[in-house]
């Protein structure tokens, strides 16, 4: 694809789109830089959205080694989450692409739509041993686009202290009616029941995903009577004063504080809160989020994917695949992930993970059942759905609006 005809597919839409679609998950904070690709053939640039990572990081130093295994100098640019897609697509309008970009997953629909991404098949990048389901995320048409680094999601860390004084035996909760009923058991014994981030934003669809899912409900049919299920466990919740109203305003960092005061039984958070988990002195466990009937709900999978964006000069894909199979490789997933507090996309690192630290087993299987944000071929059309979900639950639980009146007017307006 020329240049010209790549810079007219670069819309507006893509831009409106990609200023939603950004990490609800713990994202890098702090700002990168600017600089654009530079040097000659000998020079490949990478940029990724891990500006906390220094010149004498483990993770800079592993760009360093992959690019001198494939022959080349490394050019490092780290950017914060929320400003890297659109650097990316201003970088492909002036023809200044990197040779390797990792991206959150959500974004990398809007990017292979806006024709800035070349697909697997184009580059003979090998995904074979990738968990499909985490694949799935970097899916857009039918083709793939780049490979995940690794995956979080979301899961139910408990207070074994709390539920002990409640009488609640953790075996227990199984499904939707079980753990209500725990959470029921704790406000008895004068305990909290359980907090989560029902904000306003995309954080606030990211937590509201495994309820949704886990009813069977489908982002295509925002007003089903799964959808409408899922929303009025949230909103009764409330009402029964198992979940404090505190949870609209609650970003995943607040709603973690809560739980970190030792009070609550249950929280929704992500793995990048194992580090706090332990320095909180808790004695917790982890749950997988239970879908309504039993077995574990899908839930949303953050993390980000190594992809490798289109050139005029298509020699420098091979070298570029070569990077980014040596940034996949299992060797280097493991110390990667482990860095990242992240599950690895594959089944060989995930056993190492385990076989290193247990603790990381129901994550394991929490990745396992879940799903990517744009999954279902959904791409570009996810942004407009979720910002529609966070409305609904936001109207729902202030009691501006009921469950299923909330959900029939988001369905509206999406259609």
């Amino acid at each position: 694809m020329s240049h010209s005809s790549r810079q007219r597919r670069l819309t507006a839409a893509a831009l409106t789109a990609l200023a939603v679609a950004v990490s609800a998950t713990a994202c890098s904070s702090g700002s990168g830089s600017t600089d654009a690709r530079g040097g000659g053939s000998g020079t490949y640039t990478i940029w990724d959205p891990y500006p906390q990572f220094d010149k004498g990081s483990a993770w800079v130093k592993l760009l360093d080694r992959c690019g001198t295994e494939a022959g080349v100098k490394i050019k490092r640019t780290a950017f914060d989450t929320s400003d890297l897609g659109n650097k990316t697509l201003l970088a492909a309008q002036q023809g200044n692409s990197p040779d390797v970009l990792i991206v959150d997953n959500p974004v990398v629909s809007t990017l292979a739509e806006a024709g800035v991404l070349t697909t697997t098949d184009d580059t003979k990048l090998d995904t074979s041993k990738v968990d499909p389901n985490l694949l799935a995320a970097g899916r857009s048409g039918g083709k793939t686009y780049g490979t995940p680094i690794g995956a979080n999601t979301l899961a139910l860390y408990y207070n074994k202290k709390v539920l002990k004084e409640a009488g609640v035996d953790i075996a227990s909760v199984k499904d939707r009616t079980s753990l209500t009923a725990a959470l029921a058991k704790v406000k008895k014994a004068g305990k909290k029941g359980v907090t989560f981030s029902a904000i306003g934003t995309e954080e606030g669809s990211f937590q509201f995903l495994p309820w949704f899912w886990g009813a069977g409900a489908k982002l295509t049919r925002l007003d089903s009577a799964q959808a409408v299920s899922a929303l009025s466990l949230w909103t009764d919740w409330l009402k029964q004063g198992y979940a404090p109203n505190s949870v609209l305003n609650n970003t995943q960092t607040t709603s973690w504080q809560e739980f970190a005061g030792g009070d609550y039984a249950f929280a929704e958070n992500g793995t990048w809160q194992l580090a706090n988990a332990r320095k909180a002195g808790l004695d917790y466990g982890v749950l997988p989020i239970p879908a309504a009937t039993g077995g574990n709900a899908a839930a949303p999978t953050g993390g980000e994917f190594v992809t490798i964006p289109v050139q005029d000069d298509t020699a420098r894909y091979t070298t570029s695949q070569k990077v980014t199979a040596c940034l996949t490789s299992a060797d280097n997933l493991y110390d990667t992930d482990t860095t990242l507090s992240y599950v690895a996309p594959t089944s060989e690192v995930q056993n190492k993970q385990v076989a290193a630290n247990v603790e990381l087993k129901p994550w394991i299987e929490a990745v396992k059942s879940a799903k990517g944000r744009t999954s279902d071929n959904l791409g570009t059309k996810y942004p407009k759905i979720s910002e529609q979900m966070w409305k609904a639950v936001q109207s729902a639980l202030s009691g501006s609006n009921s469950p299923k009146n909330a959900l029939t007017s988001a369905q509206n307006a999406v259609k």
